[in-house]
């Protein structure tokens, strides 16, 4: 981000959209770009036929923003190893499941405890938690936490049939204790479905496929 460029920031509105402003690259999943404004509305109760923009559904579908969990947005358990500990967030997890499929030597689903760190380096844990679009996993290497840039400039980039995966610590105006546990990288429900709102928590994997169909151009 240069100098001169205002920081991107989102406001989600109290039974609305996502208010978002100086945001320069929204893109689909696939890497396709969409035209984006000084101020956009992005639709998070999922019934927008303008798709990812607002269209004002979310007042016929009465829509609402509130928060169905009082959990912990920070609330973590960690899994030590020898050199890592992997510290796993369940409040804020997406379940984009990117762990149990890249890297099966540590994240293994059906057994207890599920995360298992000497079963990769620590090279490989890091990475593969900077790789969580929700902040949910983060490394701890010799007692130190692996805090870590994204790479990328700040960024929202559209899951197919899924949440908004926010990217490069894009400023969210929400209260400080909902503060995204990681700044640089959190998911954002858009199927209007999730308990932890304005966060996802998976719950679009229980809605049928196609709900969040992008309007074509």
């Amino acid at each position: 981000m240069s100098d001169n460029q205002k920081k991107s920031e989102i406001k989600p509105r109290p039974d609305g959209p996502l208010l978002v402003t100086n945001l320069t690259t929204l893109t689909t999943e696939s890497g396709e770009s969409i035209e984006t404004k000084e101020t956009v509305a992005l639709c998070r109760c999922g019934h927008s036929s303008n798709k990812p923009f607002c269209d004002g559904s979310h007042k016929r579908a009465d829509f609402s923003s509130a928060r169905q969990t009082d959990k912990p947005i920070d609330r973590y358990r960690p899994y030590e190893g020898k050199e890592t500990t992997v510290e796993d967030n369940r409040t804020i997890c997406a379940h984009a499941a990117f762990c149990i499929k890249d890297l099966p030597e540590v994240f293994k689903q059906k057994e207890s405890p599920w995360v298992q760190p000497e079963g990769a380096s620590a090279e490989e844990i890091t990475t593969l938690t900077h790789k969580c679009p929700s902040g949910a996993l983060t490394a701890v290497v010799n007692g130190e936490r692996r805090e870590e840039s994204t790479g990328v400039g700040e960024e929202v980039v559209i899951v197919e049939d899924g949440p908004y995966n926010v990217r490069g610590g894009v400023s969210l105006e929400v209260d400080g204790n909902l503060q995204p546990p990681v700044a640089e990288r959190y998911a954002l429900c858009r199927c209007g479905a999730s308990k932890n709102k304005p966060y996802c928590d998976g719950s679009h994997g229980n809605l049928e496929k196609g709900w969040g169909r992008l309007a074509e151009s």
